[in-house]
């Protein structure tokens, strides 16, 4: 593969930690630091995504590049590094958080110009960590890989899969969370998208005051990820909020469509892309359930079942707002733009289910037959 040309612009751009040091601790007024993966020496191929390392521009994969799929002896022009977010977990102020066992290796580009980051899930700790060791096992990144890949046929946005290897370690987890661990087998997935930005990443920032670095991450993500975006001035700050809340209420509809259930919707599993990114314990619907939630540490609130995912993401946008109110600088905007979030998601989804359904319209009494099965 092509992975001498793999780069790490964000880190030229932006202030880091560059001490490689794996303590778990805070990194203030920094937006990433600089981190070694583990380091596995047994590694063990178990899938690779060929049409998709071809269409990001890292070409056919070799025996050699075996060491790549879990992070290990990577040349030199790869520095790696874990990003700093922080968020609000179940509708509560979480602090810094951050990549806990992601690690970027950077980004590449193809040669239409189009540009990918890469990063491995499960390659060991970083400051971020939170007391964990910065593994994944076998079990849930099948799940990842699996469904990542689906999600992205079905038409909706979404992270890519790259690779799945074994690692060659053991990895201890609590499976069902009832004091009895047990060791499964350790695994890392390569995922990729255009950028792993998080709502979180901005919420750090306004978090710490670090408002003039806020702005200079504001006008890195609308330079490089949304060219549609041509106003200057405060113009550009409200068309990239719009933007964002237009493409959140997207992917809402998506998942309504196919019935995918996220399962952890905290701000920091927000993509500023509108993607689905963190797939965790998510799940697609078995019968039709507004209520239904995979995540058993969501009961018994549900905050984040199916039926309740649009209403979670106007709330998560509601707290993106509260962290660019310095930089644009009109509550009146963000309040109008955030009030006609219902509004556009409703008539999308609307829209969906007629193309579903093939109907010309959707009147109210559609809607009740859909749902209910009752004319």
């Amino acid at each position: 593969m092509n992975i001498e040309q793999i780069k790490q612009p964000f880190l030229k751009k932006f202030p880091g930690d560059f001490s490689n040091n794996p303590t778990q601790r805070g990194t203030p007024k920094v937006l990433f630091a600089t981190i070694e993966p583990a380091g596995f020496e047994q590694p063990q191929r178990i899938a690779f995504n060929e049409a998709l390392a071809e269409e990001i521009g890292l070409g056919k994969f070799e025996e050699k590049d075996l060491n790549f799929l879990v992070g290990s002896h990577l040349p030199d022009n790869i520095q790696t590094y874990a990003t700093a977010y922080a968020g609000h977990q179940f509708g509560n102020w979480a602090g810094q958080l951050g990549d806990g066992r992601a690690i970027l290796a950077g980004e590449i580009t193809n040669a239409a110009g189009k540009k990918t980051e890469i990063q491995w899930k499960g390659a060991g700790a970083t400051p971020y960590s939170r007391r964990a060791d910065g593994r994944a096992v076998l079990r849930s990144s099948v799940r990842e890989y699996l469904m990542s890949e689906a999600m992205y046929h079905l038409g909706i946005p979404t992270t890519r899969a790259l690779s799945l290897a074994f690692t060659g370690e053991d990895v201890l987890r609590d499976i069902m969370y009832n004091g009895n661990p047990q060791y499964e087998k350790g695994a890392v997935v390569i995922r990729t998208t255009e950028s792993f930005l998080r709502f979180g990443h901005f919420e750090l920032m306004f978090a710490q005051g670090e408002h003039t670095l806020l702005q200079d991450l504001l006008d890195f993500t609308i330079e490089n990820y949304f060219p549609e975006i041509v106003s200057s001035d405060q113009q550009k700050y409200k068309d990239f909020f719009e933007n964002v809340c237009i493409r959140t209420a997207d992917l809402m509809v998506e998942w309504f469509r196919v019935g995918f259930v996220h399962g952890v919707m905290n701000t920091d599993n927000m993509s500023i892309l509108g993607l689905t990114i963190d797939y965790g314990p998510y799940s697609m619907l078995d019968e039709y359930n507004l209520n239904f939630t995979p995540n058993t540490t969501d009961l018994p609130g549900r905050r984040y079942a199916f039926g309740k995912q649009a209403q979670i993401a106007q709330w998560n946008l509601w707290k993106l707002a509260n962290t660019l109110q310095p930089i644009i600088n009109d509550e009146k905007f963000l309040e109008n733009t955030l009030n006609n979030f219902g509004v556009y998601f409703w008539e999308t989804h609307d829209r969906m289910l007629c193309k579903k359904f093939g109907f010309d319209e959707l009147k109210e009494e559609d809607e009740v037959f859909l749902i209910t099965g009752r004319a």
